[in-house]
């Protein structure tokens, strides 16, 4: 059986938005570019993409690894190619981790486990040459 997931975008009507639904039946507004309302463009979904894919995985590894997260974010942001098609060349990620004796080497071996084994959406990044660089930083709270 595969494991197919699926979505459809649809053209609002006007100019270069777009409305799209996924195989869940969440819905979302697309348009060409972020200056615009109406929508997030569809490289900064890809972004959201990455990060959403990885912020899992860190988490849920945290979580065996039984360590007291009280809040964790991933904060993503992409360079693209000047020249179509505009790809991303270079890709900064920075995990934040705060809660209470957080181990670092924990951390570290839970990003690095998502990023090249588990993240599905990461490895597309990292197959197509795009150049990832990844920060972390603990935050005590007590």
């Amino acid at each position: 059986m595969k494991n197919e997931k699926t979505a459809k975008v649809a053209w609002a009507g006007e100019d270069l938005q777009f409305r799209g639904m996924l195989g869940s039946g969440y819905q979302f507004d697309l348009s060409s570019s972020a200056s615009e309302a109406g929508g997030g463009s569809p490289m900064e979904f890809l972004l959201a993409g990455v990060a959403g894919c990885t912020a899992m995985d860190v988490i849920s590894i945290l979580q065996k690894m039984r360590q007291n997260v009280q809040e964790f974010f991933v904060e993503i942001s992409g360079v693209r190619a000047e020249e179509h098609p505009k790809v991303y060349t270079e890709v900064d990620i920075t995990y934040v981790v705060r809660g209470e004796s957080i181990n670092e080497d924990n951390v570290a071996r839970a990003i690095e486990l998502s990023e090249n084994i588990y993240c599905s959406a990461s490895q597309m990044f990292h197959r197509s040459g795009t150049k990832i660089n990844t920060h972390y930083r603990i935050e005590e709270v007590v």
